[in-house]
């Protein structure tokens, strides 16, 4: 049997312009400038630039006028002087007032080069190679990746030749000619590995006794090497300590990674471009938006004149419907891009203010462990903003501090008591653990146990796990691996 009841629900729905806003306030300034480079590309409505223009006068056309409006209403309904009333004048301009004149510089130059890839061919042409070989050469290098590496095992490579190529090799062949490969430069490049990597740049060395040594090691007790079980390495080889740091120090000068150290590589490298400044001014913080997230932005006159002529025309057509309708979508689109920078400005500076305030004497002094315990949701208090929104802005934009340039997030951190139930930051934590790690002695590397005692002596009572779970996110291997000779 059928029932028809009546329910409520409360739903919450983010209008278009609130989607827009959001999407604008995660993006870093090089984004946000290829964000608003699309947008005035697409939009005939909205321009740029600093020359005065006449202010656009805007209001609502009925509701009849609509885009979603009937396709039957006649031409005489359309209210064009409603249209272009002069009930309000709003100003569409933004401007920012926290940048000097001379702060315009938009443009940074690269340098041009050929690519890493187009390097070893050039190379590889300077050798007689059949026209097969250069060929299975050519694939070769296309196999390499931007660390100098191929990745790929011969056999895979060899299977791609036939089905792409229609070459049909042997594996040893395609090893010949993977030798020549790795005698181009940079020394290393064309390796299946690390070892074979190293071992290319030292048969290229002079000849010398700690070099034939460093050889030896590698090519027979790699595993030893790398897990640094030096004294496996004396009892081995039966040499002397000095003899075994020779050839360590050999190792050492070696590039791990030779691709990418060339020089003509074609990866740009990202560049980090602040979204805020802060300096010290009279003892003072002052803090200013990165005058590339503040652009000049207005409406069109030209297509204030454009309706201005249909309100003056005198024979109006059914046409001008869809002519109103399409330039009146425009200029909305154009009025809620600009009214979003607006909000994405006072977002950006109201939290970045508020951080700013909460970590005023790490900014001041720039010592880690002057930093606060922090997290998102005492700036999204602070602020009445949501969290996400807080978290839009830390995790993808930088500040160039006197310390140098910072990633936002970077402030933020859980806290800890210390031994006199003081609300302590992780940061500072941490600060202390690389600080103690700096000066060990490197012949006997403190283990995580010690470590934990040591912090605990400091007034920093944390357990042994958590020791290791800080010394991971600092990047510093265990004990055995920091031993040195």
């Amino acid at each position: 049997m059928l029932k028809q009841s009546l329910q409520y629900k409360l739903l919450q729905k983010l209008s278009p312009q609130q989607i827009q806003l959001m999407k604008l306030i995660q993006l870093p300034t090089q984004a946000f400038e290829q964000r608003l480079k699309q947008e005035l590309e697409e939009n005939p409505a909205l321009e740029s630039g600093k020359e005065k223009l006449e202010e656009f006068e805007n209001s609502q056309l009925e509701d009849e006028y609509d885009t979603t409006g009937n396709e039957n209403i006649e031409a005489e309904d359309i209210n064009i002087d409603e249209y272009l009333s002069d009930d309000e004048i709003p100003n569409y301009k933004t401007q920012a007032n926290n940048y000097a004149a001379d702060d315009e510089d938009k443009h940074i130059p690269y340098a041009s080069g050929i690519s890493f890839t187009q390097s070893l061919k050039d190379q590889i042409n300077t050798y007689r190679l059949t026209e097969e070989e250069e060929i299975i050469t050519d694939f070769l290098i296309g196999s390499i990746d931007d660390s100098g590496y191929i990745r790929r095992d011969l056999v895979d490579i060899l299977d791609d030749l036939a089905f792409t190529q229609n070459i049909f090799t042997t594996e040893e062949e395609l090893e010949r000619l993977l030798k020549i490969v790795q005698q181009l430069d940079p020394a290393g490049v064309g390796a299946r590995n690390l070892k074979e990597c190293l071992l290319i740049q030292l048969k290229r060395k002079k000849e010398k006794p700690s070099r034939t040594l460093a050889i030896n090691i590698l090519e027979n007790s790699f595993d030893y090497f790398v897990k640094k079980h030096y004294k496996k390495l004396l009892q081995k080889f039966h040499i002397s300590e000095n003899e075994l740091k020779k050839a360590i120090k050999e190792i050492e000068k070696l590039n791990p990674k030779p691709g990418g150290s060339y020089v003509g590589n074609n990866k740009i490298a990202e560049q980090i471009v602040p979204d805020f400044t802060i300096r010290i001014v009279d003892g003072e913080l002052e803090l200013s938006l990165n005058s590339r997230n503040a652009p000049e932005l207005h409406i069109s006159n030209e297509y204030n004149n454009l309706l201005q002529g249909y309100k003056d025309a005198k024979d109006k057509s059914k046409s001008q419907k869809e002519a109103v309708q399409f330039i009146k979508q425009k200029l909305d689109s154009a009025k809620w891009f600009i009214d979003a920078i607006k909000q994405r400005q006072q977002t950006l500076f109201l939290n970045m203010d508020a951080i700013v305030k909460h970590q005023k004497e790490y900014f001041l002094t720039g010592d880690e462990r002057k930093l606060k315990p922090m997290i998102l949701k005492d700036i999204a208090d602070a602020i009445n903003m949501d969290v996400s929104t807080v978290s839009r802005v830390a995790n993808s934009k930088y500040v160039s501090t006197p310390y140098g340039t910072k990633l936002i997030k970077e402030f933020f951190s859980e806290s800890m008591k210390n031994d006199q139930g003081e609300d302590i930051s992780t940061k500072e934590i941490k600060s202390i653990l690389k600080t103690v790690l700096k000066e060990e002695n490197k012949k006997k590397p403190l283990t995580d146990e010690k470590l934990a005692d040591i912090l605990k002596e400091k007034g920093y009572p944390i357990a042994r796990r958590t020791v290791a779970k800080y010394r991971e996110q600092l990047n510093i291997p265990v004990a055995r691996l920091r031993k040195e000779m």
